[in-house]
């Protein structure tokens, strides 16, 4: 009941006031007859929408239904646009969900609990007179997890709760804050999948953003292919990179304490406790490996990550890792694990799609090229930051691209940028709040791994500090490659 009655206050106190002055400043527009492009119009919902906490996937469908009416569509074509572009995007949804099975399944076998183990337990061997040594131990350990968890090991976020809470006692006797530890997560997590052409990578160059990218630029003249993705994106990553730096070394460098956790409180948290041996099997690891392996090639040679994946399932499911009869529920699991990132890109293409039958794409196009003239410098900055503002709202990169690419490749053709640049600042702009939003996979996951104790706030401890390091270092970044070296 308490529960209910603050959801109720929620929306009474915040929702409502919201949509209220939402209709107030349409009607007003309406009612002196200035207009109102239906792109910005529905883009502008969608955000607001998902702020006020109402599902992504309703967000977008009722965004894109306002933005249809007001451009004078009728229902039953907007209901068709938004239907025959569903198949798009969910080849690609349907691609995580075998990924999510894939990653549940890995979690079963183990490995993940068994190497974290290992590595707390040598640690703890080395003695409180090599600190700093084991301090950067544990940061290349959580830098090398977030790189292969998009690549070679394709797991996504999944890897966090199993990997981090048997290491926080050790990071409390350390004083780590982890703060730092949440962007290193953040920024290597973002860029393994905006960089490297495998696993979560290949999705989101390949098959979104130079999919994207071609379609949509056909009709300026743009073309793209697949060694350009990573070139454009290389700026961007450096912007990762620096903004963990910056968190690692200056921002979070100072020492800070967190509340000793005893082993009754650990277990109620569900922390796994070091002195509890865990022994994996030569077979585990045989069958582990062969599926990764496998998983990997099929990426490479086959270019379907979907059909690796499924194999990578399919082995670990002969192996004897978890019981036979417990394939349906490993696989509903990994399906819970994807569903909403799935749904959501499913739906993000649609919606791309009605943004481009409005009509109202051009004139916006038009009118922003008046406004920017051919000043680069300050439409390439207000086309990142808008890309921000978006991809904060709803918390996810992958769907941004098809929302994006309608508005930003006519635009940046309009502005005189070489397609390398377009390129650059398509996929950054996408991508650009993923690790500071909320509702982002990512901060949502370090949260899950930080605060196995308690003791680490989503707000102030995920969202804030990979916010200010992530978003902004890849913002600078990229606004001074597209505008100096690649435009």
């Amino acid at each position: 009941m308490l529960s209910a009655y603050r959801q109720d206050t929620f929306f009474l106190n915040r929702a409502l006031p919201v949509l209220i002055g939402l209709a107030a400043i349409y009607g007003a527009l309406w009612l002196f007859a200035i207009p109102v492009n239906a792109v910005v119009l529905a883009i502008t919902l969608m955000v607001v929408f998902c702020l006020i906490k109402i599902p992504v996937a309703v967000s977008l469908v009722s965004a894109a239904l306002l933005g249809g009416l007001h451009a004078r569509m009728t229902m039953p074509d907007i209901l068709q646009v938004l239907n025959d572009n569903l198949l798009s995007g969910a080849q690609v949804g349907m691609t995580y969900i075998m990924v999510g099975a894939f990653a549940v399944a890995l979690a079963r076998s183990g490995i993940l609990d068994w190497v974290a183990q290992k590595m707390a337990s040598s640690l703890n061997r080395e003695g409180a007179h090599v600190r700093q040594q084991v301090k950067w131990m544990l940061f290349a350990l959580f830098i090398v997890a977030s790189l292969l968890s998009q690549n070679l090991i394709p797991v996504h976020i999944a890897f966090i709760p199993v990997l981090i809470p048997p290491l926080l006692g050790l990071m409390n006797r350390l004083r780590l804050d982890r703060r730092a530890v949440a962007c290193i997560l953040a920024c290597g997590i973002s860029a393994s999948y905006l960089l490297l052409p495998f696993g979560f990578g290949a999705i989101y160059l390949n098959e979104i953003l130079l999919e994207n990218f071609n379609s949509v630029g056909a009709a300026s003249g743009y073309a793209a292919t697949a060694s350009m993705a990573p070139k454009a994106m290389f700026f961007p990553v450096m912007g990762l990179l620096a903004g963990m730096l910056f968190a690692v070394f200056i921002t979070y460098r100072k020492p800070r304490d967190y509340i000793k956790v005893t082993k009754a409180e650990t277990e109620n948290t569900d922390m796994i406790a070091t002195d509890e041996k865990i022994e994996i099997g030569l077979q585990p690891l045989l069958f582990t490996a062969l599926a990764v392996v496998t998983v990997l090639l099929f990426q490479i040679y086959f270019d379907s990550l979907f059909i690796g994946a499924m194999i990578g399932f399919m082995i670990l499911g002969f192996s004897g890792i978890y019981r036979w009869q417990a394939q349906d529920d490993v696989f509903t699991q990994g399906v819970r694990l994807m569903a909403e990132i799935a749904v959501i890109i499913t739906i993000a293409s649609s919606f791309g799609a009605l943004l481009t039958a409005t009509g109202d794409i051009d004139p916006l196009v038009a009118s922003a090229t008046q406004f920017f003239g051919d000043n680069k410098l300050f439409g390439a900055a207000v086309m990142l930051v808008v890309g921000l503002f978006i991809t904060i709202g709803f918390g996810d990169s992958f769907a941004s691209v098809p929302i994006l690419a309608p508005i930003y490749i006519p635009l940046a053709f309009a502005l005189g940028f070489s397609p390398l640049a377009a390129l650059a600042m398509l996929g950054a702009a996408a991508a650009l709040g993923d690790a500071g939003s909320p509702a982002s996979t990512i901060t949502l996951g370090a949260t899950a791994g930080l605060n196995a104790d308690g003791q680490h706030d989503h707000i102030k401890d995920s969202v804030i500090p990979t916010f200010f390091h992530a978003n902004i270092g890849m913002l600078l970044f990229t606004w001074v490659a597209v505008v100096w070296l690649l435009g």
